[in-house]
């Protein structure tokens, strides 16, 4: 029996399918769409949020205002984790959850907006969960941070249809490895900031 936010099988690796997620959504009462509930379980991890699925259930329902619970909270654990996943896969799988490439393109852009505002809530969630608001961020994901805010802001150009297919399409790809990136960078300032461990067979007096 298929869970909430299973995979969908192929295409797009272990996104579940982004219509079936906005009917769940409608049915728990949660007035966010899968996109940018997706962009905040990324911007949590990329913040600095413990993997764990507890923490990332935490983490969502603080910064998007909602109480998960049920059904709904078993999904977002596993989808949290799948995200996680993604995120640091050699093999670059990661993708923003979107409306599929036959809906409507205005449809698509919003879905956009949608996602990288719940990235930026999600990465500002992280850091104030681990008071780390004041740590600096990493000179090129302090600029993707930037562009998400920015297209946060996005509406429907006046292009072509062909060449705001163009648009789109770069866009998406400029949104998943910013997201890659910027997670790349919190693990890296993460490990630099533990302590070194001692040599293999030293003794600590």
């Amino acid at each position: 029996m298929s869970g909430l936010f299973d995979p969908a099988p192929g295409e797009t690796g272990d996104l579940p399918v982004f219509d079936e997620v906005a009917d769940q959504l409608v049915e728990q009462g949660v007035s966010q769409s899968p996109s940018e509930l997706h962009g905040c379980l990324a911007g949590l991890l990329a913040g600095g949020a413990d993997p764990s699925p507890e923490a990332g259930l935490a983490g969502v329902g603080s910064a998007l205002g909602f109480d998960p619970h049920g059904e709904l909270a078993d999904g977002l654990q596993r989808f949290y984790v799948s995200t996680a996943q993604l995120l640091t896969d050699e093999a670059l799988r990661f993708h923003p959850l979107l409306p599929d490439d036959d809906s409507d393109l205005g449809e698509r852009t919003v879905a956009i907006a949608d996602w990288c505002r719940g990235f930026l809530s999600g990465f500002a969630q992280a850091r104030v969960s681990s008071r780390s608001t004041d740590a600096a961020v990493a000179t090129d994901s302090a600029e993707a941070l930037k562009d998400f805010a920015a297209i946060a802001q996005a509406g429907v150009g006046d292009d072509s249809d062909d060449e705001a297919e163009q648009a789109y399409a770069d866009l998406v790809e400029y949104l998943r490895f910013a997201a890659m990136n910027i997670i790349l960078d919190s693990l890296q300032q993460a490990a630099e900031a533990r302590p070194a461990s001692p040599p293999a067979g030293s003794t600590v007096h």
